[in-house]
C-alpha cells in the first residue's frame, strides 16, 4: 500500500508538472472544441505609451501589453489621438513570441528656430549631432545636443569670411569632410572643424594636392566601412565588398543601408533561420541601383523603394528618414509603415536627425523679410 501511495503521488506530481510546463509553453485547453491547442504571445509596445491596440479590428487594450492568442493570422493596429497610426500583419505560431514596437509621430509637430543669422548652406556631420553652417559672415559649427538657456543656441566659429577670397561662393563650393570629422575642404581651402582657424590652407599652393588628400579620405572611409563589415556574416561581407555601394550603417551597426551595383541574389546565410524573426517579406533578388537594408542579426534583406543616396538612419536604428517631394518621411527599416512627419516649408537637399529623435531642417518662414533660411527643429518626439 505504501508503495502504491508513493507511485500515485509521483504520477500526480508528474501530471501537474506536465500541465505547468505545457501552460508555460503556451498550450491552452479549448473548451469549445474540447482539445488542447498551442498559443503564442503578441507583445505590443509603443512610443508614446497608452496608445490603443486593435487586434483584427477589435479594441483589446492599450500599450504596453501582451496578448496570449491561438496560432493564426492577426492584423495589429495601434492608434493614439493626435498621432499617426501603425499597422502590422503577423502570423502567430504556438510557443513563440511576436514583438511589435510601434513609433507614432505627432500629426502637428512643433517647429522651433535654432539660428537667426541667415544660412547659405548647411552640411551635417555623419554620426554626430553637429552641422557645419555656412553664412555670409563665415563658417560655424552647430551642435544640436546642446541645450543652453538662451533662445538661440550658440554657434561655434570655425572660420571667418575674411579668411577666404572674395569670389568664393559657399552655396556652390565643393565640400569634402574627413572621415574623422576633424577637417574640411571648401573648394581648395583646408581647415579644422575642431577650433577657430586663424588661417586656411590653400591646397592649390600646397605640396599636398587636393586630389591626393580627397583620395586618402575616401580610402580611409572605405577602411572604416570594411572594419564594420567584418562584424557581419562572412558570406555577406564578401558580397558587400564586391557588389554594394554602402550608404550608411545603422547607429548600432547591426544593419546597413546600401545600393546594389548589379543584379544578383543574396543567398540564405543563417541556417536554420532565426526563430520569431521579422515576418515582412524579403527582397533577396537585388536589382541594379536599387536600395536595400540588410539586418545581420536576422539575416533579412529588404528593398527600400523610396530611398536615395541622401537617406539617413534614424537614431533608434529601426527607422530611416527620407526626403521626398515637399515632405520628410520616416519608414521602418523593412519598408513598412512610411509616415510623413513634416510637410511644411523647407529647403531641399538638407535634413538630419538628432540623437534625441528630432529632425533638423533649413526653412525660411518669412521670405519677404529674409532672403536666407535658418535652422529649425521639427519636434516629432
Amino acid at each position: 500500500m505504501r508503495t502504491l501511495f508513493k507511485i500515485t503521488i509521483f504520477l500526480i506530481f508528474m501530471a501537474i508538472l506536465g500541465i505547468i510546463i505545457a501552460y508555460a509553453r503556451g498550450y491552452r485547453f479549448d473548451f469549445q472544441n474540447k482539445s488542447l491547442s498551442s498559443t503564442g504571445i503578441i507583445a505590443v509596445t509603443s512610443f508614446p505609451k497608452t496608445a490603443k491596440i486593435y487586434i483584427n479590428n477589435q479594441l483589446r487594450g492599450v500599450t504596453d501589453a501582451n496578448f496570449t492568442l491561438p496560432h493564426g493570422s492577426y492584423k495589429i493596429e495601434i492608434k493614439k489621438d493626435g498621432y499617426t497610426g501603425y499597422l502590422k500583419s503577423v502570423g502567430l505560431k504556438g510557443e513563440l513570441v511576436v514583438n511589435i514596437d510601434a513609433l507614432l509621430y505627432p500629426i502637428n509637430p512643433s517647429l522651433s528656430p535654432l539660428t537667426n543669422l541667415g544660412i547659405v548652406r548647411a552640411v551635417p556631420l555623419d554620426d554626430s549631432n553637429k552641422v557645419v553652417v555656412f553664412s555670409e559672415s563665415g563658417v560655424y559649427i552647430f551642435e544640436a545636443a546642446k541645450r543652453p538657456l538662451s533662445f538661440f543656441q550658440p554657434l561655434k566659429t570655425i572660420a571667418k569670411r575674411e579668411l577666404f577670397p572674395e569670389n568664393i561662393d559657399f552655396a556652390k563650393a565643393e565640400i569634402y569632410i574627413s572621415p574623422d570629422m576633424k577637417q574640411i575642404i571648401v573648394d581648395n581651402f583646408l581647415f579644422s572643424l575642431e577650433e577657430e582657424n586663424q588661417t586656411v590652407l590653400d591646397l592649390s599652393l600646397s605640396e599636398t594636392s587636393k586630389e591626393t588628400l580627397i583620395d586618402a579620405w575616401k580610402k580611409q572611409k572605405l577602411a572604416n566601412f570594411s572594419k564594420i563589415l567584418e562584424t557581419f556574416p562572412k558570406d555577406f561581407t564578401k558580397i558587400a565588398s564586391d557588389s554594394f555601394n554602402i550608404v550608411a550603417f545603422s547607429p548600432n551597426e547591426t544593419k546597413v543601408l546600401y545600393q546594389a551595383e548589379k543584379d544578383m541574389e543574396i543567398p540564405i546565410i543563417i541556417k536554420p533561420p532565426v526563430i520569431a524573426s521579422n515576418q515582412t517579406e524579403e527582397s533577396r533578388q537585388l536589382k541594379t541601383n536599387s536600395f536595400y537594408v540588410y539586418d545581420k542579426k536576422e539575416d533579412k534583406n529588404y528593398e527600400i523603394k523610396d530611398a536615395d543616396i541622401k537617406t539617413q538612419w534614424y537614431f533608434d536604428s529601426r527607422h530611416l528618414v527620407i526626403e521626398e517631394s515637399k515632405k520628410i518621411s520616416i519608414i521602418d527599416y523593412d519598408n513598412e509603415n512610411k509616415q510623413p512627419v513634416y510637410s511644411g516649408p523647407f529647403e531641399p537637399n538638407f535634413f538630419t536627425s538628432s540623437s534625441d529623435g528630432k529632425i533638423l531642417i533649413l526653412a525660411n518662414l518669412n521670405p519677404e523679410a529674409n532672403k536666407l533660411p535658418d535652422l529649425y527643429l521639427v519636434g516629432i518626439r
